[in-house]
């Protein structure tokens, strides 16, 4: 399997307004908001970031998406396929997969026609 390079890098925070300034200090800019904290971010070229607020309770995490072309890449034996492609409420299909160290990846195809 072949990927087409990093897509994107989705953050969770706890405080959607101090981690938007703190982007936005380090040259990123919004391309959207939404009314319920979260959005996504861009500089440059690059992958971009989305951030989405959690609850207090629940612990942060980060995941790297990494782009590829459709649905027919699957990962290759050292990886463990936690869920498979879905399609997603954004308009893509991701499947989950765990690398040998137990690090979750995403792997982003274009969705649905």
């Amino acid at each position: 399997m072949t990927t087409q390079g990093i897509e994107a890098v989705f953050l969770e925070t706890r405080n959607w307004g101090k981690t938007a300034r703190f982007l936005r200090d380090l040259g990123f800019e919004a391309e959207f908001e939404t009314d319920h904290n979260s959005g996504l971010f861009r500089n440059g070229q690059g992958p971009y970031v989305f951030v989405a607020e959690i609850p207090a309770d629940q612990e942060t995490r980060t995941r790297l998406v990494l782009k590829v072309a459709d649905t027919q890449a699957r990962p290759g034996v050292d990886a463990e396929i936690v869920t498979e492609y879905e399609q997603t409420h954004y308009g893509t299909r991701e499947m989950t997969v765990r690398d040998p160290d137990g690090r979750l990846w995403t792997l982003q195809a274009p969705g649905e026609e």
